[in-house]
């Protein structure tokens, strides 16, 4: 089994941090030598381990983000 490869790319932004001082970051990253993608999870301090999260193409972005301006936050309060 090979090891994941991965190169953060650009940090777009922290969305928490949790009670361990692990970050929900959002970032492009480049896993595996293949085409950047949109990415949130958690990671360490270091970028050294990471938590499970969600990647997603640009497509996917453009669709989640007319989602979320549809969105009424008020029902998250």
């Amino acid at each position: 089994m090979s090891d994941l490869k991965f190169e953060i790319m650009r940090n777009i932004g922290l969305i928490g941090e949790g009670s361990k001082g692990w970050k929900k970051e959002v970032n492009i990253i480049r896993w595996n030598e293949r085409k950047p993608k949109l990415d949130i999870r958690d990671w360490d301090e270091n970028h050294n381990k990471m938590g499970r999260g969600i990647t997603l193409h640009c497509n996917e972005v453009e669709t989640l983000k007319g989602l979320l301006n549809e969105m009424d936050l008020e029902e998250l309060r």
